[in-house]
Formats: structure tokens, C-alpha cells, sequence
């Protein structure tokens, strides 16, 4: 069965289910600049729009567009900023 998650007041909104590969949310994100916990490693693909992602240990803002992923450690705090409402999938391992 699918579980809804909102954050953000509802600025951030994901849907979970299981994929061959395991966990996964597919989700939107309102603009905006949010910071977000992780317990597992996450790969982050942008499916729409463009996320500017802040990762832990790093100083430099880095873009990612449509199709791209980036991997943030497990145990770990992220920040993203996005300017239009961006779509995005989540494994989680």
C-alpha cells in the first residue's frame, strides 16, 4: 500500500512504495529552501525542474536538472533550494 508524507506545511508532499531496488518516495517540492535529515542513503533523481542541493561537508551549492542524481550519506543533513515546483524520486538503501 502507498503511505502520503507531507512537510513543510504541506510544501513538500511524497508518496512511498517499494521498487525492485527497495524503499522509494516519488514527490514535489513548492519553492522554496528546505533542509532534510536522512537515516538511510538516499539517490535523489530530479524528474522535473532543477533542485540546488547544499550536501553535508560541502560549502558550494551544486544544480541538478532533470535525470540527474545525487547520493547523500546516511545519518546526515541536506539542504535544497529550488525556485519552480520540482519533482523528484528517492531510493532509499
Amino acid at each position: 500500500m502507498f503511505k502520503t508524507n507531507e512537510y513543510f506545511n504541506g510544501r513538500v508532499v511524497s508518496i512511498a512504495y517499494q521498487t525492485p531496488e527497495g524503499p522509494a518516495t516519488i514527490g514535489v517540492m513548492s519553492p522554496g529552501e528546505y533542509e532534510f535529515g536522512t537515516s538511510t542513503i538516499e539517490h535523489m533523481t530530479v524528474i522535473s525542474g532543477i533542485m540546488n542541493v547544499l550536501l553535508p561537508g560541502e560549502t558550494q551549492w551544486k544544480s541538478y536538472k532533470e535525470f540527474e542524481t545525487f547520493i547523500v550519506p546516511k545519518d546526515t543533513k541536506f539542504k535544497v533550494r529550488l525556485q519552480t515546483d520540482t519533482a523528484y524520486r528517492c531510493l532509499y538503501r
